[in-house]
């Protein structure tokens, strides 16, 4: 979609006014509606997470924003997407990172990361006695 809209604009519009566009807003003063820039990074992380892991892709996210997500889960950001962490630690054994306490769910700070968000992810991404909460068959959605 981000694509056919690109394309759109850039036949829709001069080389000068799209440069125009862009340096008109470059120091608009927007900010995320919930939960700040760091929030807004998450869901640009998550989101492509959900098509890469789905399409069977390999994508590595750098270090320092995954640390940086995985320092910002909240109750609050749980509770909204509707996760439930209750007697899980998730344990990031790339990044030596943990959040929550109890029955540890293993797993690289990229595939822990998605289930603050809500998601599921495939069978064997996880390890862990409570992994299976957080993981799916071929055959779910």
């Amino acid at each position: 979609m981000t694509d056919r809209v690109a394309h759109r604009d850039s036949a829709a519009h001069s080389t000068t006014a799209l440069a125009a566009f862009l340096r008109d807003n470059a120091h608009h003063p927007w900010t995320p509606p919930v939960g700040g820039l760091t929030a807004a990074l998450g869901h640009d992380v998550v989101h492509g997470l959900d098509i890469t892991v789905a399409l069977g892709l390999e994508r590595r996210f750098p270090e320092d924003r995954l640390r940086m997500l995985l320092a910002d889960i909240r109750p609050s950001g749980l509770k909204f997407f509707g996760v439930d962490l209750d007697g899980v630690r998730l344990c990031a054994e790339d990044l030596d990172r943990s959040y929550g306490s109890g029955s540890p769910v293993l797993g690289t700070a990229q595939d822990l990361l998605p289930l603050a968000y809500g998601r599921r992810l495939p069978d064997g991404r996880l390890r862990g006695e409570p992994s299976h909460r957080f993981t799916r068959s071929d055959g779910d959605s």
